[in-house]
């Protein structure tokens, strides 16, 4: 009786390997992102840009003295303190929290560097940045151990920042100035190549910003607490340093743009700050940052900061039209993008 043996099963594709012998190919699991996905990306990260760039084109065209050197200088110097208390609020965002004490904290930074600039330029901005993140550690520490929500821990904060304020000025009777010709008023008010200090610091901040977000794993700790705390908790990170850091560093920055701003304006203004947070938030989500925390990008909040500002000059620009318009603008641009966002993230879940 002949036997007759199986056929041998089919082998897995093999490719040669270095010493002549055949090696099996990688195996990879799921594919390359559709182009839905991709361009869903892409929108998130990049549609303000395209926004901000299509408004400077037809604004340029419409208003003659829009497109002007001295017109972009006030634009940027006006925008430099947002950007600057709005980097800060990026990287509490991404971490799924929020700040809303930035605004209070900005004006109280700049009646403590108007008080200390007395002393010179070194105290002017010390005694700011260290009261400050001071305040930024305090929510940092009662949100990450205490386990309080951000919500309710920096209202608090943004209410006992502006009373501080007020003890320190006697209900707002007293104005500190800046000595004129300090280095401290030169800070503000300086410039090189035409453009004012505060803009230069507020690029290189950004830049720092940049290079600490993507090229650091401190950035890349940020974007997994944002994106679950439990999981970054069972991964071993460092979670509760890391929202204290967060906070500190939003309230260091916070009190450094009021510091400049005093600076700027050679006094300490009691006035300022009011409804700045919402201002920083808008430009941080019109950036394509997720207000759930996981996502977004410092370039996105810098284009996001400039939109604002330009909008608020084209405003000006109109003249009929008083600046309370803004807030009309700024807030349908935020249901607008956030509507955006929803949708972009049901795409990429989709595909």
């Amino acid at each position: 009786m002949n036997k007759t043996t199986p056929a041998p099963a089919a082998a897995p594709h093999t490719t040669p390997s270095p010493d002549g012998r055949s090696a099996p190919r990688p195996v990879t699991y799921g594919s390359e992102p559709k182009a839905t996905q991709r361009i869903a990306e892409l929108v998130q990260r990049q549609g303000v840009l395209a926004v901000l760039l299509t408004v400077v084109i037809v604004a340029s065209f419409v208003y003659p003295t829009f497109a002007t050197l001295d017109n972009a200088r006030g634009v940027t110097v006006q925008a430099s303190f947002l950007a600057v208390v709005a980097l800060g609020m990026t990287m509490v965002i991404i971490t799924g929290g929020i700040d809303l004490s930035v605004g209070s904290v900005f004006a109280l930074g700049g009646v403590l560097a108007a008080w200390a600039s007395q002393w010179g330029l070194l105290p002017a901005l010390l005694v700011p940045l260290v009261v400050c993140a001071a305040i930024g550690l305090l929510n940092g520490f009662l949100i990450a151990r205490a386990g309080m929500a951000p919500f309710i821990v920096t209202l608090a904060t943004l209410l006992g920042a502006r009373g501080l304020l007020l003890a320190i000025t006697d209900e707002g009777a007293t104005t500190y100035l800046v000595p004129k010709g300090s280095a401290f008023a030169e800070l503000g008010q300086g410039s090189i190549w035409g453009f004012g200090h505060p803009i230069l610091i507020a690029l290189v901040l950004f830049a720092g910003g940049g290079l600490l977000l993507q090229r650091t794993s401190f950035g890349q700790t940020l974007f997994a607490v944002g994106g679950s705390s439990d999981a970054a908790t069972l991964m071993g990170l460092p979670v509760a340093r890391t929202k204290i850091l967060v906070y500190m560093l939003s309230g260091l920055l916070a009190g450094l743009a009021g510091a400049l701003n005093a600076a700027r304006l050679s006094s300490g203004v009691t006035i300022i700050g009011v409804g700045m947070e919402l201002d920083a938030i808008s430009a941080v989500v019109i950036g394509g940052t997720l207000l759930i925390g996981g996502a977004g990008s410092i370039s996105g909040t810098l284009w996001g900061v400039l939109l604002l500002a330009v909008i608020q000059n084209l405003i000006n620009q109109i003249g009929t039209l008083n600046s309370s318009y803004q807030s009309v603008v700024s807030g349908g641009f935020l249901i607008v993008v956030v509507v955006a966002q929803r949708y972009l993230a049901r795409s990429r879940r989709t595909t």
